[in-house]
Order: C-alpha cells, then structure tokens, then sequence
C-alpha cells in the first residue's frame, strides 16, 4: 500500500461510545463498531479517526487520560480492539488514534505520584509553582469554565499548569522522561497495527509553560522524533496534527515533508464558513493562493469535526457575520469564539444547501474529513452541555434504540433525538439506504467521484476568475488533466463568465452536479447554476491559449 496513500483519502472521524452498541449496555464500543465496518466500507472511506477510548474518568469526552495503555471498560478490550483492527485491515481501512500527551487527567498515576512526593520523578512530569499566580496570568483555552491556567494542589502544596481544564494538569513535555514515555505508548499502540496518530494540541504542545525547563529547546527537533518513531515500523504510518495556528507558522509542522504529514486545515474552515455567511467568494480564493504544503504533505480539510467551530481566525466584525448566519442564539454558541451545532441544522436542513457545501468540502485541495452522522444529515442536541451537543448516538434506524443500541432508553449513555426535524424517524441510514435519491446515497456518489479526481490530492490549485462575486470557480491541472469546479454560494440562480488562458467553457464536460444542465457547446460563454449550485467539469482537449 503506497506511504502517501492520505493524499487521496477519505477521512471518518468515529466517536467509538457514540456510534454502536455491541453488547445492550447503552454504551457504544468496539464490538459494536467493528459490526458497522462493512457499512463504512460501503460508504467508501478509506481511514477512520477515532476519538480517545483510553481507560478515562471521562469529565472531557475521554481527553481526560487516566491510563494510555488500555481500553475505557465501558467501550470493551484491548483483544477487542485488536480484533477491530483486524477486521478494518480486511477492509482496506486505515486507522488513526489520539496522541493526548500534551496532559494526563489528574487521576493519571503518575500525576498521582507526582503530587504525593514531590521528590517522585513524576513531579517532574508536571509544571509546578509555589508562588501564587498573578491574575492576569489566567489565559486559559475554555473562557467562562476556566479562569486560570493554575491550580492548587494540597498534596504538593503548589500550583500546577493546565492550559485546559484543572482535572486535565498539562505534561512537561521538555523533561526527556517524559518524551520516553511518548515513544513508548506510541511503539504500543504501533504493536497492534495503526495507521498513525492524530496528534492532540499540537500547538500547545510544543509550547512553554511560563516556567523554566517547560520549553523545548529544539521544538523541530521533537516533531522529528515523533515522526521517525510512527515510521519505524512502516513509512505508510502518518502524523495528524491539531495546530490551529496563522498561516506564517504552518510550515514549522510540515518542515520539509520530514515532521508532521498532515495538519488540520483550520484556516481554510474559517474561510469557507465566511465566504458562506457573506455569500462571497473572496475569502476562499485568498486561502487557494496561498503556498501548497510540500509534495509529502497534506491538508485535511473539514466542516466541522467533533469540538466546536472554532472561529478563532476571523476579525470580530467576520465572527459576528459567521454567528449571525449559522448560530443566531446563544446557546449555540461556546467559548466566545465557536458554534456547537452539527453541519445540517446550521444549513436549516436545507437539501440543496447542504450538497453544494460538501461538494465544495470535498473539492477543496487536501483529504476531506466527515465526521459520523454527516452522511446523512444528522442533527445536534443543543440541551447537551458543551461539545456534547454534537456527539449524539448514531441513528441507524427509526426503532425505539435508533439501531444504536438495545438498552431501555434510560439506558442510554445519552439520549437520541426522537422529535424535530432531524429525529431518528426522519433522519436514519436504514430509510436512506432504501431511498436512491437520499442524502446518504448522494454522500456515496461525492465520495466516489472524488476518489476518481485524483487531481484534487495532486494537483495545485488555481482560482479561475468569475464575474459573479458569489460564484466560487477553481481548477487542479495534473499530469495533463483539468478539472474545473464551480459553486454557487447563494440561493439565486445565475449564470457567470469565466476569464482563463489554458480553457474555454466550450471544452467542458460535466462529471458531477446538482441537476442535469444543458451541456456546453462551441458557443457557450457563460455557465448556468442553480442557486446553491453546483459543477464538476472535466476539461477535453487542453490549450495553452484561447
């Protein structure tokens, strides 16, 4: 299997208590996930992302680590999920899991340790002060649930750093003991046959903690490490990192091919909710002109994942245009800068909308993400507390468990949405399996055209200019072949010109769309789109000039 088999993936990202229940507790695990691999299989995706399943006091979705060496009970095994493996390998699905070290949960034994006797070398795995902080310290990443990045442990009788929550205590990860235990839980969960780790916090990783020693000297240095320790086994096995960072540090990750393989594509989800929002182009076409990574490298692009929108890269007068449109109400807003809505209610369940908005997604240059539930129009829970809004059960059919599981509904580790637009009566694989034109089976087209435009992984690409504002038109142009794409970012109908050197519209063929449109000729000049419409064009007979 090629080592840069993720240039054209298709990514999944799988909460494993949210998706199915294999033994009637309530609870998803990994039992029950491996029952539903034929289906994702069907579905044609090529990696799945899970979410944390280690051994958790589970405060923070399972990001609160207690021990990395094993599975949460309640989600099964480490035989189970060594069977999982086994049985996604089969399928030719690859899989990455978390790499949450930048902070253990303070029931973590070394934590523990640490706290207990401060000659312990695992006091050394933390960040401690004695002094009390100076308030204006206080810049944690949860605004209004945090109010500092300092807390008090009686135990040790000072103050330990967590830039999340004070039940999550940050590693140091500068102390070289504490970067052996990184390369050792990684040569762990390598035993079992992974394709890689999705790297949590990487930003804030390599960060200092204001303290001396809590620095990395040689931060590249680090990454490189990390690297050679996933590839030691196999150079097919990749580093996915969460690094929402501006656009002049992203080339510190990648370096030269030789650090992390793919980031998050943060900057380009900012601008496509923008461009969405104001119904203007612009701000897409000014990330596409941006720099590529280099050849080895990738982006993994997004809607939304399983955290909030994150909208931390935009002004405030553009955050407020993005809220304004997609999360009117306070409650669906979090943390002063994102939304804790699922992609389908901020779209108001609109069927058109939400097609050309996943069309865009998957045309964009990187490996598209979808996040469980997304193929079929899932809605969110917005009386969950927090990120939970969105890490519902799946809903397999529109039986009293959802398909989800057996348990008595009180059971549940959750609850399911049983009213509403988006209820597993109206929104469920089963029903949509049976229908052709569903949302589901429109998902499976997407994903199949898309992994027949190679073009999209490979290629650069190039902003083809429009005159209609609200008209998105870009190309890829690799090894010979063109393909041009054109999205319709309001509700109007419209027909628009395109300005190119190297094509005319008349050597157009349509390879995808929203409806049958008339095909192009000799002496078409301008294209047609519905509103929220949406053209993939193959380019025949290919000039230098027109």
């Amino acid at each position: 299997m090629d080592e840069l088999w993720y240039k054209d993936a298709i990514f999944y990202a799988v909460d494993v208590e949210s998706f199915q229940d294999g033994n009637g507790d309530g609870t998803g695990d990994f039992q029950g996930l491996t029952s539903r691999l034929d289906y994702l299989s069907d579905l044609g995706v090529n990696c799945l992302w899970l979410l944390p399943f280690y051994t958790t006091p589970n405060r923070d979705n399972g990001y609160d680590v207690k021990d990395y060496y094993s599975i949460d009970a309640r989600l099964g095994s480490l035989q189970d999920f060594s069977d999982f493996v086994a049985a996604a390998r089969e399928r030719k699905i690859r899989i990455l899991i978390d790499l949450i070290v930048h902070h253990t949960s303070d029931e973590h034994p070394w934590f523990q340790a640490g706290s207990t006797d401060p000659t312990s070398k695992f006091h050394a795995f933390y960040v401690w002060r004695e002094e009390r902080p100076a308030k204006e310290e206080a810049e944690n990443v949860f605004p209004g649930e945090e109010n500092s990045v300092w807390s008090y442990e009686k135990r040790a009788g000072a103050f330990y750093h967590h830039q999340f929550y004070s039940f999550e205590p940050d590693l140091n990860v500068a102390n070289p003991e504490v970067q052996k235990e990184i390369l050792s839980l990684i040569e762990f969960w390598l035993s079992f046959g992974i394709d890689g780790f999705r790297v949590d916090a990487a930003t804030h990783l390599l960060d200092g903690k204001g303290r001396p020693g809590t620095r990395l000297r040689r931060p590249a240095a680090f990454l490189k490490s990390l690297r050679k320790a996933v590839t030691k086994k196999s150079k097919a096995t990749i580093l996915l990192a969460e690094a929402d960072v501006t656009p002049d540090k992203v080339g510190f990750y990648y370096g030269k091919g030789d650090r992390i393989n793919m980031l998050f594509n943060f900057l380009l989800d900012n601008y496509m909710f923008l461009a969405l929002a104001r119904e203007d182009a612009a701000p897409i076409t000014g990330f596409l002109e941006k720099p590529a990574p280099p050849e080895r490298c990738q982006w993994t692009n997004f809607l939304r994942n399983l955290d909030e929108l994150d909208l931390e890269r935009l002004s405030e007068e553009e955050r407020e245009d993005v809220f304004e449109r997609f999360a009117p109400e306070e409650n669906m807003r979090i943390f002063n800068r994102g939304i804790r809505r699922r992609m389908a209610p901020m779209l108001d369940g609109n069927r058109s909308y939400m097609e050309m908005v996943y069309s865009l997604l998957f045309t964009m240059p990187g490996s598209p993400l979808l996040v469980y539930g997304d193929e079929i129009g899932m809605g969110d829970d917005l009386e969950q507390p927090g990120r939970t809004s969105v890490r519902n059960p799946m809903q397999w059919n529109s039986c009293t468990g959802g398909g989800f599981s057996d348990a008595p509904p009180g059971k549940l580790f959750r609850r399911l949405i049983t009213s509403g637009p988006f209820s597993i009566k109206k929104v469920n694989v089963e029903a949509q399996l049976h229908e052709e034109n569903s949302f589901l089976n429109w998902m499976k087209r997407l994903i199949m055209i898309r992994k027949n435009s190679s073009e999209i992984g490979w290629g650069q690409p190039q902003v083809v200019q429009s005159d209609q504002p609200h008209v998105l038109v870009h190309s890829y142009d690799w090894e010979g072949n063109v393909l041009v794409f054109a999205h319709n970012l309001s509700a109007k109908p419209c027909q628009f010109s395109i300005s190119s050197r190297k094509f005319h519209p008349r050597q157009f063929v349509d390879i995808f769309c929203d409806k049958d449109y008339a095909p192009t000729t000799e002496h078409t000049t301008q294209v047609a789109l519905e509103g929220y419409g949406y053209r993939w064009f193959r380019v025949n007979e290919l000039k230098t000039k027109q």
